[in-house]
């Protein structure tokens, strides 16, 4: 089983990046999946979710209207696009796999600097 972050780096405020998670070893369209991200001292924090079909979207409230969570099951991808980035979006970001209500399988964190 892998899940593989990519598209991080660095950008300037006001900036986008599209961050992608590409799943293998395990049937990707049977699970939900998430984007976490942890900064520097803080607690890892959910930042978005989408269901196995991708009907069903749900972001934290300092990302709504800015970010977007999408997949592709046929390439059993999942991606965020992120837009408007400020400052404090500055964090490791991390994709999972979720069943059953449990995140089982976890990615090895993409970094994304926000700076000037």
């Amino acid at each position: 089983v892998q899940l593989v972050e990519s598209g991080g780096g660095l950008v300037q405020p006001g900036g986008s990046l599209r961050l992608s998670c590409a799943a293998s070893g395990f049937t990707f369209s049977s699970y939900g999946m998430r984007w976490y991200r942890q900064a520097p001292g803080q607690e890892r924090e959910l930042v978005a979710g989408i269901s196995t079909a991708g009907g069903v979207r749900n972001y934290a409230d300092s990302v709504k209207g800015r970010f977007t969570i999408s997949r592709d099951n046929a390439k059993n991808t999942v991606y965020l696009q992120m837009n408007s980035l400020k400052p404090e979006d500055t964090a490791v970001y991390y994709c999972a796999a979720r069943s059953s209500a449990v995140d089982v399988y976890w990615g090895q964190g993409t970094q994304v600097t926000v700076s000037s």
